[in-house]
């Protein structure tokens, strides 16, 4: 179908028409890879704990206690091997080296932060203080990569690994001496979040910044198209309440609030106030930074979104296009975590 060319100027326009602030300046390459957006880290738990404060001792985190979601059992890994499998797993490996290292910092760094909170467990999996899976962050051994990517995958790119994991040893991300637990995602659309925005809990370090040079990632924007039918069904299923029909959705839906980087955060459906996150889990969009476009001409209604994830932390092709424009890692993860210092473990 042609794309639409002329949207009608009309009350939904001004009130679900959400002006995205998108800034011009996103194969998970196996299908665990958080920079094509599986690993959302979207349940994360801000805690207020800060018992990172503590020192590290490297001899006393050679090895760490794994949590192997696919065979249900706990593995002790050395914890440079077990980076190298979060870094092959979590990005492509076709990203520029500095990216590559950025994120085995950022692996590394949240590894451990898991490590000195639940070192006697994690509630949701109690004999390790991490897992393999989606819930904190993803992990295939080389066996595995093998079996996914094939001889020539391993021939072409383990050795970037190889190299991203080791030119980092040791090095953990700061803020004011606490290790930091570095969030991350694949795409932006061109600003990340305030974590208070999507976590609410607000972390310093976590704050929105720009972030250019996305635009070759593959879900930078993506339009998803519903009739005026369908998309009134689906709200009716969700939110009976409002009692939406073609006569008066567009009175029934209104933008609420949305977040200086434009990304939706409340939006009136009827009289319940409902949360842009419900919206995106609703409608299956990439993120919350959308807006709503409705043809009567034509009955239909667009969903134009920008990015993929939550947004919060490094921009995963931010920090490829960052990588690509001469930026070193320490550059890169300095720009996404506010007021950070990357620095050895003691």
């Amino acid at each position: 179908m042609r794309k639409i060319s002329v949207y009608l100027i009309s009350v939904l326009v001004i009130t679900i028409l959400i002006p995205a602030v998108i800034v011009k300046t996103f194969n998970f390459v196996s299908s665990s890879n958080s920079a094509e957006g599986k690993n959302l880290k979207e349940m994360i738990p801000m805690t207020e704990n800060h018992k990172n404060s503590v020192t590290v001792n490297k001899k006393d985190i050679e090895y760490i206690k794994v949590y192997n979601t696919k065979t249900k059992k706990t593995e002790e890994l050395l914890l440079d091997e077990y980076i190298k499998g979060v870094v092959a797993a979590e990005m492509p490996a076709k990203f520029h080296i500095e990216a590559l290292k950025a994120q085995a910092v950022a692996a590394r760094t949240y590894a451990i932060s898991r490590k000195i909170k639940f070192d006697d467990g994690h509630p949701d999996h109690k004999t390790a203080p991490i897992c393999t899976g989606v819930h904190c962050q993803a992990y295939l051994s080389f066996e595995e990569l093998k079996k996914v990517h094939g001889d020539k995958w391993i021939e072409n790119y383990w050795g970037k690994i190889e190299e991203a994991v080791e030119s980092t040893k040791g090095l953990l991300i700061y803020y004011n001496g606490e290790i930091i637990e570095p969030l991350y995602h694949s795409t932006s659309g061109g600003m990340t979040e305030d974590s208070v925005n999507v976590f609410a809990s607000d972390r310093p370090y976590l704050k929105s910044v720009k972030s250019p040079n996305e635009e070759e990632a593959p879900k930078f924007k993506e339009v998803v198209t519903f009739t005026t039918e369908e998309f009134i069904d689906k709200l009716n299923k969700e939110y009976p309440k409002a009692k939406i029909n073609k006569n008066n959705f567009l009175d029934k839906i209104k933008l609420v609030e949305k977040t200086p980087s434009g990304r939706v955060q409340k939006i009136a459906i009827g009289d319940e106030i409902v949360n842009g996150r419900d919206i995106r889990d609703l409608f299956k969009l990439n993120s919350t930074n959308f807006k709503v476009m409705y043809s009567k001409k034509v009955n239909l209604i667009e969903i134009e979104t920008y990015g993929y994830g939550h947004g919060v932390g490094m921009s995963q092709w931010g920090a490829n296009g960052m990588g690509k424009a001469g930026k070193n890692y320490k550059e890169i993860l300095k720009h996404y975590y506010t007021g950070v210092e990357i620095k050895k473990m003691k």
